[in-house]
């Protein structure tokens, strides 16, 4: 069945899903050179509520800024946005901001377009629980202090590796991943921040010289008043296996409690699922 979509595109407003948006020499298409964001989009009754949408903006240009990109503003970005939902018909939704650096052989002006795309019944199904097989990223957990080069923490279009992972993770009758790195601490998953609980103490991995990205949705937990000390520090798998209760936490999936790690069942805690949801918004 085919996904509801909408596309708008910067200084074109929104256009039909089957025209075409990107030429052929895009380096954002290309050489993956360029950057994204996204987020959830909800009918909260009285309008559409796109979550945490500032935050997403400003990560958006810091990824821009580290790839030298010109990025457009975020009064554009709000515009294009109205624009595109003015279109929208149906219910939940993803929305996916792209910037690229343009046409390699054309000037290098930036492309800059979003998509709103349904969220489907498999998505929406994987808020109840996933199962998840351990993968290694090839590199150590401090393989980003003092390379800016390695553009850690950025968004960056090159997604082939996390899109591999999760075909592995299918592959081997899992539904998603989480990288470990070369010297045995958990990362991330390929679209998700990990978190976990153990003992009161809510504990997640940090940023910087780990390369991961500064998760939104973490974020949003970390300021809520969550009834946890809260942690941030490196850990080896052991530490989610013994755990109380552990999560992957996105923007557009949201809250996804992992039911299974490596074939072990996990411990599922229905009352911090609830509050984690709650302080994510």
């Amino acid at each position: 069945m085919t996904q509801q979509q909408v596309v708008a595109v910067m200084g074109r407003g929104a256009l039909d899903p089957a025209e075409p948006v990107v030429g052929a020499d895009d380096l954002g298409l290309t050489r993956g050179d360029g950057c994204f964001d996204a987020t959830r989009i909800e009918w909260d009754g009285e309008g559409w509520l796109a979550h945490d949408l500032d935050e997403h903006l400003e990560r958006l240009r810091a990824s821009a800024t580290a790839l030298g990109i010109d990025a457009p503003s975020d009064d554009d970005w709000f515009e294009l946005v109205g624009d595109a939902l003015e279109r929208w018909t149906g219910g939940e939704v993803g929305l996916k901001m792209v910037l690229t650096r343009g046409e390699e052989h054309r000037g290098h002006r930036p492309l800059a377009f979003l998509t709103l795309t349904e969220i489907d019944e498999h998505t929406l199904r994987q808020r109840e629980g996933i199962s998840v097989v351990t993968l290694s990223r090839g590199y150590a957990s401090d393989a980003f202090d003092g390379a800016p080069w390695l553009l850690g923490g950025v968004k960056t279009l090159s997604y082939a590796v996390n899109a591999a992972a999760r075909r592995e993770a299918t592959r081997r009758g899992a539904d998603d991943a989480l990288f470990v790195s070369s010297d045995g601490y958990v990362l991330e998953g390929p679209t998700s921040a990990v978190v976990w609980l153990k003992d009161g103490t809510l504990t997640t991995t940090p940023v910087g010289a780990t390369g991961i990205l500064d998760s939104i949705s973490r974020r949003a937990i970390w300021a809520a008043d969550v009834p946890w000390t809260l942690e941030e520090r490196l850990a080896p798998v052991s530490d989610l296996l013994a755990a109380d209760g552990v999560w992957f936490v996105s923007s557009v999936r949201g809250l996804a409690p992992l039911v299974e790690l490596d074939g072990q069942a996990l411990t599922s805690d229905v009352e911090a699922t609830s509050a984690l949801r709650v302080a994510m918004g």
